[in-house]
């Protein structure tokens, strides 16, 4: 998906002279309307596009398990954003926007296909790179978690959004971010130790100790 560049706006030249007494220079007119469709102007796609697709892949590929379905999920998003992007753009938060339909869509798909396999063998494109071995065992320890308790650890240690805002964008009150914040980091913990065999025995921490530290 691409975008060509958009060309400066230019006030189109009026057929007849401006009334003498319309108090404002016809060249001061023509850049107080361009310096406001400026300030207007939200960031454009292909930048949002570049900046976010990878980040929102991860917290996405944290949530269902699946790197090639994480993708489609986030592209599927963005794909939805493009006609409308005049409009998106300028909303105070053009990415949340993009990332609510991909966990929409997300949750959609999860509660159609919980019963089948959430690892798929198929070809996928490398733009972005496999995950490693802790947010393998981070992504297996969380399958395990209620959906909301899910979602809620990953938009807090993987998108980073504060419990406020974490409450807005799934519509319940910040307490009740706290209570599943506060049960998931408690099943974590087991299942983390679990998948950790040096911590298990009583030894240093393997490799999972990073995946903890997600969560911690």
């Amino acid at each position: 998906m691409t975008q060509t560049d958009a060309r400066p706006w230019v006030a189109p030249r009026p057929r007849t002279p401006a009334p003498a007494d319309a108090g404002i220079p016809r060249r001061a007119l023509t850049i107080e309307v361009s310096s406001t469709v400026r300030e207007d102007a939200g960031p454009g796609f292909d930048e949002v596009y570049r900046r976010h697709f990878q980040p929102l892949v991860v917290q996405l590929y944290t949530f269902v398990g699946d790197l090639g379905e994480a993708q489609d999920l986030v592209q599927e998003a963005f794909s939805r954003a493009w006609p409308r992007w005049h409009r998106i753009s300028r909303y105070d938060d053009p990415v949340g926007w993009v990332r609510r339909v991909a966990w929409n869509a997300a949750a959609s798909r999860w509660r159609r296909l919980r019963t089948a396999r959430l690892f798929q063998q198929r070809q996928r494109l490398e733009s972005v790179d496999g995950p490693g071995p802790d947010r393998v065992a981070l992504a297996a320890a969380l399958r395990a978690l209620p959906a909301d308790q899910r979602r809620a650890v990953v938009l807090f240690y993987i998108a980073e959004l504060s419990v406020n805002e974490i409450a807005e964008d799934c519509g319940v009150a910040p307490g009740t971010v706290k209570s599943w914040l506060h049960r998931a980091r408690t099943t974590l913990a087991a299942r983390l130790d679990e998948h950790d065999p040096q911590r298990r025995d009583g030894g240093r921490p393997g490799t999972s100790h990073a995946a903890r530290r997600t969560v911690d």
